[in-house]
């Protein structure tokens, strides 16, 4: 068993963890959940010794960990998979999986690469990564490169293994392969702590749940005495909505973006779709299929080997995401948001304001007007909610919602009339899920905003999208019509989806 006796854990100005005390048993799967800076982190980071308590106890067997740093942590065969993708992206997948047990000829020492890559190889099969074990990492997507992190931490073999948000890049299908690789590992005695905002996940998966809330714990129950509106109430204290949001006002007429027969070699293979002014156009598909690569397409981020992009009718060259933005008002909130969507150290102001530099320049000396770029941002944090001491706290203190909400608000500063946004929801809770939902449904429905949505949840995409294109093998393999306008149930959208799926 392990067990945390009155963990407590303070940063400057914040109590992370106050007097915390949990028991995971083994042969269970325990989820701990809770909004954005609930302490989720926090807990996990004081388990695997990456922090240490200010007060309180871990212990394991009988027997009180003080781990100095995360080696320690392995050592003891506890091992995490983190929510932000820590890999080595000049390396190939079989090296970052096999890291710390590479297989050597006799006592050689030289590596025997053919059987690291073959055993690396039983890892991806597990999660289901059909990459070759000798790809290089930093050519793969997010999505990927997290398959890459589960298969790592499968390969460690520990005994206590948490996983932080690890489903947050994958579709229902990979995720329901993880769970079935979960669901063994607890038959064989692990322990399994599973930190997740997506509720129906922890239904589905765990046998009991802790729920923090502000760094204190809130309770422990079975799941099998809970609902899930029960749950919900646990971690944020009020009721969230969670209804369809209503029907949008498409119009058919008003062409913002098409493309025809956009080729990308490896990547996309003839994708031809129209998306119309106040629609939301639900990209679907497992990854890989060529969602993500279409978008970075469409964007300018990699050039297309054959086909035409248009733009308001008019054909488009569009040769980068700044280009896309300063000739045809098209912004692109990225799905790896820590990595290429925001400048992390930098304040929320430097965030918000970095599309629109050129017009806060003071005309004479071309340095950047401060109040004008104090106004914009204030005006972002206000119209978009989002939780931050002001204008120059650094975007990485910022929980993953509102960082999120961050990374969406420069393009809005920028008056986009086109926005690809790429898994809008990953790694943030359910009340800044609603949030963000809100704020993309207003932006067509009120602001008249062209939207792509990509996301690899199939709840959210039915919510929000008029209509649904379906992907796989790299090309539109279906389209669902006529989600968002309440006459199909989602049960009836998601059998749609699924029969252009298999």
């Amino acid at each position: 068993m392990l067990e945390l006796r009155s963990i407590s854990k303070r940063f400057p100005g914040v109590i992370a963890l106050e007097d915390v005390s949990l028991s995971f048993e083994p042969g269970r799967i325990h989820a701990v959940v809770g909004e954005n800076g609930a302490g989720k982190s926090t807990l996990i980071k004081v388990v695997t010794g990456i922090l240490q308590p200010d007060a309180g106890q871990v212990l394991f067997e009988g027997e009180r960990l003080v781990f100095r740093d995360y080696r320690d942590s392995l050592a003891r065969g506890i091992d995490v998979v983190n929510q932000e993708i820590q890999v080595v992206p000049e390396s190939t997948v079989a090296e970052n999986i096999m890291l710390d047990k590479l297989v050597s000829r006799g006592r050689t020492g030289i590596i025997d690469w053919r059987a690291v890559n073959r055993v690396a190889r039983t890892y991806l099969d597990m999660v289901g990564l059909a990459a070759p074990a000798e790809t290089v990492v930093k050519t793969l997507g997010a999505a990927q490169k997290q398959l890459v992190q589960i298969a790592k931490a499968l390969a460690a073999e520990a005994q206590v293994l948490l996983l932080d948000e690890p489903t947050s890049s994958l579709t229902e299908h990979e995720a329901a392969n993880l769970f079935d690789i979960l669901r063994g590992l607890r038959d064989k005695g692990k322990t399994i702590i599973f930190v997740s905002h997506k509720v129906e996940e922890v239904f589905d998966l765990c046998d009991t749940v802790s729920v923090l809330r502000d760094g204190r714990l809130v309770g422990t129950r079975p799941i099998s005495g809970l609902t899930p509106d029960g749950l919900v109430r646990m971690m944020i204290g009020r009721e969230v909505a969670g209804a369809p949001l209503g029907r949008l006002e498409v119009e058919p007429g008003h062409e913002m973006l098409r493309a025809e027969h956009v080729l990308r070699r490896g990547k996309v293979d003839d994708v031809s779709f129209s998306l119309f002014r106040g629609e939301i156009l639900g990209f679907y598909g497992l990854v890989g299929a060529g969602r993500t690569e279409l978008a970075r397409c469409l964007v300018g981020e990699d050039a297309i080997d054959s086909g035409s992009v248009y733009v308001r009718g008019e054909r488009a060259q569009i040769r980068s995401v700044s280009d896309g933005l300063e000739r045809y008002r098209l912004g692109y909130v990225t799905e790896n948001r820590k990595e290429e969507g925001l400048l992390l150290a930098e304040p929320v102001r430097t965030n918000v304001t970095i599309t629109i530099w050129s017009k806060l320049a003071r005309w004479l000396t071309r340095a950047i007007s401060r109040p004008r770029e104090l106004a914009v941002t204030n005006g972002m944090i206000r119209s978009l909610d989002i939780r931050t001491t002001g204008p120059e706290q650094r975007t990485e203190d910022l929980s993953g919602g509102n960082q999120q909400k961050v990374s969406l608000s420069k393009w809005l500063a920028a008056e986009c009339d086109i926005l690809i946004i790429d898994e809008p929801t990953v790694g943030v809770d359910v009340g800044a899920k609603e949030q963000i939902h809100r704020i993309i449904w207003d932006l067509a429905k009120t602001g008249g905003k062209a939207i792509v949505l990509i996301s690899s949840d199939l709840p959210e995409v039915v919510r929000l999208s008029s209509r649904i294109l379906v992907f796989r093998d790299r090309r539109v393999v279906g389209e669902v019509r006529d989600v968002g306008d309440g006459a199909r149930s989602y049960a009836q959208v998601s059998s749609a989806v699924g029969r252009y799926l298999h």
